[in-house]
Parts: structure tokens; C-alpha cells; sequence
């Protein structure tokens, strides 16, 4: 009976409550691309929720073969971790095994996503195709626009 009520709660709950949401990634790679032109640089732009499941994709002009499956690498490495690809590099160097685990990323342009209020970690954002801080950048940017946060609140 527990499992039904609990169920029930879930369904009835807005997908907003439950994570990441269609909206909010569309409005995060729409920051992203909107960052990305006002550089005059282009990107492939993913969006996962905290399962690695693409929620939204796009690849801008410009992108050559495999930075869509980079970027991809790099938003599930981040949902995988909690942690923005930035920081994998170090961590591989002091955590021995790190390097070879699944979903290890060692170059930036994955950046968590938080809930506006920066409690709740959503999924991840990645971004390829440019310089690797250009690609952080993006990213965090493409958060921003959402009204959400890329880093947990302290």
C-alpha cells in the first residue's frame, strides 16, 4: 500500500520537484549559444539530468565530427561526479584508480547544474568545440541564463 502512495506522489508531483526539466535545458543551451555568438565561437552544447540522460542537445555551425559526443562525455561526467570537469584533472593526480574510473573527464567544459536556490544538484551541462575554458564558460553561462546555479550553495 506504502508503494502505491508513494507512486501516486511522484506522478502528482511537478517535474520540476523530481529534476532537471525540459524547459530549464532549453533555456540553458539557449544561454550557452546566446554566450557562444556574442564571442563569435560555436559550440556543441549537452544538457543531462542526473542519470545521464540527454534532456537537450545542439550544435552550433562551425563544430567538426565528435565534439557533440564530447560535450555529451563531458555533461555525464559531471552528473556522474557533482563535480565540474575543471577539478577531474587534480583529482586523477591525487586520488589513485580516479583516472580510469567510468565517466572521468579531464578537460573543462562539463559544469554541474543546481537548483536556483544552489540545494538541489539537477544534472550537467557540456560544452565542446572551443578552447576548453571557453567551453566552462559557456556552460556556466548557459546556467546562469536558466536562473539556476553551477555551483552547490555553502
Amino acid at each position: 500500500m506504502r508503494i502505491v502512495g508513494m507512486a501516486a506522489l511522484l506522478i502528482a508531483a511537478p517535474a520540476s520537484a523530481q529534476g532537471l526539466n525540459a524547459e530549464q535545458a532549453d533555456a540553458i543551451v539557449k544561454g550557452c549559444a546566446a554566450h557562444a555568438r556574442a564571442k563569435g565561437q560555436g559550440h556543441a552544447i549537452a544538457v543531462v539530468d542526473l542519470g545521464g540522460h540527454p534532456v537537450a542537445m545542439w550544435r552550433m555551425d562551425g563544430n567538426a565530427f565528435g565534439m557533440m559526443d564530447f560535450s555529451l562525455e563531458k555533461a555525464r561526467a559531471v552528473a556522474a561526479w557533482g563535480f565540474a570537469t575543471s577539478g577531474m584533472e587534480e583529482a586523477a593526480k591525487g586520488t589513485p584508480g580516479f583516472a580510469d574510473a567510468p565517466h572521468v573527464v579531464t578537460v573543462p567544459g562539463g559544469i554541474p547544474v543546481f537548483s536556483a536556490d544552489g540545494r538541489t544538484r539537477l544534472g550537467g551541462v557540456g560544452a565542446s568545440g572551443e578552447a576548453p575554458a571557453d567551453d566552462a564558460a559557456c556552460a556556466a553561462a548557459g546556467i546562469a541564463a536558466a536562473g539556476l546555479q553551477s555551483e552547490r550553495a555553502r
